[in-house]
């Protein structure tokens, strides 16, 4: 079974053209490092919930989109090399992504998947 690791983030309607470009350098910079795979998307049907909801877990304004995003590894052992290789990787500084969303608001996670069809 494989790691994943799972991110979701508001991101202003407007820069949403600046993320995707941002997205497919951080995807090819995650699979040079040794991911298995990098899937962004972007909120389609994602309604507000009255309780919870993906827009209310990141603070999503009214002028904001919900991405949701999962990268998949061999395992934690590799997850946890691979993110240390990513994060010093010059390509990804935070003066690339600072400007188009809030780091604040994200929400991200490691998981041990059980079950893959």
């Amino acid at each position: 079974m494989h790691y994943v690791d799972g991110y979701v983030i508001a991101v202003p309607k407007h820069k949403l053209d600046d993320y995707k470009a941002l997205a497919i350098i951080a995807g090819s910079v995650w699979m040079e490092h040794g991911a298995l795979s990098y899937v962004e998307c972007v909120g389609d049907d994602v309604p507000y919930g009255k309780f919870t909801s993906f827009p209310r877990a990141v603070h999503a304004k009214d002028d904001e989109v919900v991405v949701f995003s999962w990268v998949t590894y061999e395992s934690r052992e590799i997850r946890d090399a691979v993110v240390g290789k990513v994060m010093d990787d010059p390509r990804l500084r935070e003066e690339e992504w600072k400007n188009i969303f809030d780091g604040k608001r994200m929400i991200y996670g490691g998981f041990h998947s059980f079950l893959e069809l």
